[in-house]
């Protein structure tokens, strides 16, 4: 039997892993038509903020609130969203090309540490959280690799390598909450709760109104597979 660390290691770098595939994905999307083009990045954005409701709806909350009284359910989840709304508004005025990419490490890394730490608790959680971390870390991956390629003059090659060292940030995150975090679960609670504050404030703010194509259905389809996959993950672990 794998020891929990390996376990851990290997769930968080396969949800990390995600981010270069979705960044490589990108980097081929030039050979698609225009118009497919231009639904195909709205899709991808309203299937990542569906992957994002589900770690929020199916994870985050109902793990993070079993350790937690209401007033600190509620104060870590506002706290969380108050702090990604900071964030925003500094790369809004700093107008840096890596917005999204800042972003996605601002809830996958929360995310990670949560995952170590409930590891030693409930093992059922750990790859379900993994695999909606993977969900989201694909078109966030995507997203941030045509934001950071339409704003500076990287190469495809340079910005995918950066990309596959950010993945290890997961295993370095999960580690860490596995080590040092795992006798704390009230903490960990609010961690899980701060992360799904700024996920929530991220998808009303950057993903929901971006997802929207005019006379274009498809996009908010992909918000619901995105729900949709996370809830298959969640039953089959259940």
């Amino acid at each position: 039997m794998m020891s929990a660390w390996l376990v851990i290691l290997l769930l968080t770098l396969l949800a990390g892993v995600a981010i270069p595939i979705g960044g490589s994905l990108a980097a081929f999307e030039n050979i698609r038509r225009n118009w497919l083009k231009n639904e195909l990045r709205h899709g991808v954005m309203a299937f990542g903020g569906g992957a994002l409701l589900a770690a929020v709806a199916l994870v985050l909350v109902p793990e993070g609130s079993k350790d937690l009284p209401i007033w600190a359910t509620a104060l870590s989840f506002i706290l969380g969203g108050l702090v990604f709304m900071t964030l925003d508004i500094i790369l809004a005025r700093n107008q840096t090309s890596a917005s999204q990419l800042v972003a996605m490490l601002a809830d996958f890394i929360p995310e990670a540490l949560a995952l170590g730490a409930t590891f030693v608790i409930d093992k059922k959680v750990a790859p379900l959280l993994a695999g909606i971390m993977a969900l989201q870390n694909l078109p966030e991956g995507f997203n941030a690799f045509r934001e950071i390629k339409a704003a500076t003059h990287y190469s495809t090659k340079k910005i995918i390598i950066v990309f596959v060292l950010i993945a290890f940030i997961g295993p370095i995150a999960g580690l860490s909450g596995y080590w040092f975090l795992s006798d704390f679960q009230s903490i960990v609670a609010a961690i899980m709760l701060f992360a799904a504050g700024g996920i929530t404030y991220i998808i009303f703010q950057d993903i929901a109104p971006q997802a929207k194509l005019e006379s274009h259905w498809a996009p908010p389809i992909f918000a619901l597979l995105g729900f949709l996959l996370g809830l298959i993950g969640q039953q089959l672990t259940a």
